[in-house]
């Protein structure tokens, strides 16, 4: 009997050792908030703007941010990396936190981008910041980081020191914009959407102390969702599973309502079941960016070969980006496209206002346009009306594309009212047709 017991005992205890160990590695799914920078929930909203005016500035920035694209990938120096200013790139807000106790800042949402950073006291080069500034001497949980650990050679491929021997870096940007700053450890606190704040200790994040240039005074900082080993997706890596999606509330939806877009960590970013489709991740440089591999596009029954882009003829030879409003596909294929779409098309032709887009319809109720659909490798992905055209002025809607020799971009209008997801240690991106007002 005192041996049954004793055995029970252990299996007990055994249990409650396994059980410890099972919660020491947490697995998290949770969502927050992503705000567009045009909806009356964003600071960066002018509510005299007409919605042309919202447009073509998203346009401008659409083509503004193909450049910094481009730079980056041909940039020569790895220690620097080449970026539009932010106020002008990403098309998402998130708030987050950081520090103990939480100190809530209002960041671009950009998987564009790897750096995670804010303005931080003492600021003597800061640009105007509408709100607080984060001091990190009121955070009992900040901690500098050694010019000589492996965490700094992360964010610089040589190490640089301050005077202190602290990690130091330096980003510059296309504009001559700059954040310099100390390279950190913070905790960094998400609010989902659940109303459960999630704490994630030990985040490296750039605390910028000499910030110049052209930055808007709406925002704090950017939170990068990029590839990189500093991102702030790599970085929770295994907390997560390695899995992020989004789903993209058009900004017709977030005007008139309280929807709102989301992005989902962990087990709440899984995308299965009627619908979804997935497709290879490539791994190239720089890491930062999320290559897909585009196939064709059809336009109703007429399929339409991807010849590739400055990225390669076939694996790899487009990036998805959710800061780039427009899809950008080299020359040649676009007229191809354009005159399909066209031919297929019911319509009266007018000049695009901004005078950004090429093929442009009086929106009226005799106009019909095909769908078109993307065919990625092992995934076709349908293109409904609200993913191919936008209304740039009152009675006009225009070809969401345009032809760019130099990058191939997979923008955000295409994925509305698509639950979007990274599987990072499956590299694949699933798609889902999905009412993102719902979600």
């Amino acid at each position: 009997m005192a041996t049954s017991a004793a055995l029970a005992i252990f299996a007990i205890c055994l249990s409650c050792l396994v059980s410890i160990d099972a919660a020491s590695k947490p697995r998290h799914g949770f969502s927050v908030e992503l705000i567009n920078r045009d909806s009356p929930k964003s600071p960066f909203y002018k509510p005299d703007e007409t919605h042309s005016q919202r447009l073509a500035n998203a346009l401008r920035r659409s083509i503004s941010r193909s450049h910094h694209f481009n730079r980056k990938i041909n940039a020569e120096s790895p220690t620097t990396v080449e970026s539009e200013i932010f106020n002008v790139q990403g098309e998402f807000l998130m708030k987050l936190s950081v520090g103990t106790p939480p100190f809530e800042i209002l960041a671009i949402a950009d998987t564009g981008s790897d750096l995670i950073w804010t303005q931080c006291q003492p600021c003597d080069q800061c640009y105007q910041q509408d709100a607080p500034i984060f001091d990190p001497k009121s955070s009992s949980t900040y901690r500098d980081l050694s010019c000589t650990s492996s965490q700094c050679e992360r964010v610089n491929d040589q190490s640089k020191c301050d005077v202190n021997q602290h990690c130091y870096y330096t980003y510059a940007y296309g504009d001559s914009s700059s954040t310099s700053g100390n390279f950190a450890a913070e905790t960094i606190t998400l609010d989902s959407t659940s109303g459960r704040p999630v704490n994630f200790p030990k985040s490296l994040f750039g605390c910028g102390h000499d910030n110049s240039g052209t930055f808007g005074a709406q925002g704090s900082g950017l939170v990068g969702l990029g590839g990189g080993s500093i991102s702030l997706i790599s970085q929770l890596g295994s907390s997560i599973d390695g899995k992020f999606s989004y789903c993209l509330v058009p900004v017709s939806s977030t005007a008139t309502s309280n929807s709102s877009s989301k992005l989902n960590f962990g087990s709440n970013a899984v995308v299965s079941g009627e619908g979804a489709v997935s497709t290879p991740l490539t791994k190239k440089e720089p890491d930062t960016f999320y290559f897909l591999t585009l196939e064709a596009i059809s336009v109703g029954e007429k399929r339409i070969e991807f010849p590739g882009s400055s990225f390669g003829a076939s694996d790899g030879n487009i990036i998805i980006d959710s800061g780039t409003t427009l899809t950008l596909v080299p020359q040649d294929f676009y007229s191809e496209l354009e005159s399909a779409v066209e031919s297929a098309s019911n319509g009266r032709r007018v000049q695009d206002p901004t005078s950004t887009l090429s093929l442009c319809y009086a929106a009226d109720n005799n106009l019909e346009v095909p769908v078109l659909t993307a065919h990625f490798s092992g995934a076709d992905v349908e293109l409904k009306t609200i993913n191919t055209f936008i209304q740039v002025s009152e009675g006009v809607v225009c070809l969401a594309f345009i032809a760019n020799d130099s990058i191939a971009i997979f923008g955000y209008i295409a994925q509305l009212n698509h639950l979007v997801g990274y599987d990072i240690q499956e590299n694949t991106v699933s798609f889902k047709p999905t009412d993102c007002t719902k979600e």
